[in-house]
């Protein structure tokens, strides 16, 4: 298997394809509601300025995604992969956002299990950053298996620094979950 980060991602629930300069509307979409952010480190995110910016740094990461609802055929949200580092065998996940209509129906948690049951052929440590209010995404964290271990404070592309909790999952935790 070669390695990407914007390698084609499928399971039975999402379908997840790299996202291009070209997909800018149709995510912005997505994005432009308001109630998305509202537990997000930046909240002001669904304003399309400020989206620009996060979408220009979601094509520089080199691993961004769009989500897919298989059984809908509809957008769903985003992901991404980023920060590789070869040496320390890790990777970051994060910067996932989804329109409402979906929360609560386990599209992230296939999106994510769909990423790290790609991504554990390559490195042996999965973090995620989630905002520290971000209760919500923390306990989907949780749930996945992830473990917290500490907090940081950690430097947005092109928007102020703000407070995270870090959450980790390594790879021969996620290969005994069996999942």
């Amino acid at each position: 298997m070669k390695f990407s980060l914007q390698k084609p991602l499928e399971n039975e629930v999402v379908k997840m394809i790299a996202l291009s300069a070209p997909d800018f509307e149709k995510i912005y979409a997505v994005a432009s509601d308001p109630k998305i952010w509202e537990n997000h480190p930046n909240k002001n995110r669904w304003e399309r300025k400020v989206f620009q910016n996060f979408f220009e740094g979601a094509l520089k990461s080199g691993g961004a995604y769009l989500i897919f609802d298989k059984k809908s055929g509809e957008l769903t949200g985003s992901s991404r992969f980023y920060d590789y580092n070869k040496e320390d065998s890790s990777i970051l996940i994060g910067y996932s956002f989804y329109a409402t209509k979906f929360w609560g129906k386990g599209i992230n948690t296939y999106a994510k299990k769909a990423m790290l049951n790609y991504i554990f052929h390559f490195v042996d440590k999965v973090y995620f950053h989630v905002g520290s209010e971000n209760f919500r995404s923390q306990k989907a964290m949780e749930k996945l298996g992830a473990k917290k271990i500490r907090e940081v404070v950690v430097a947005y592309y092109g928007e102020p620094d703000r407070r995270n909790v870090e959450y980790i999952i390594e790879k021969a935790d996620w290969l005994n979950q069996g999942i």
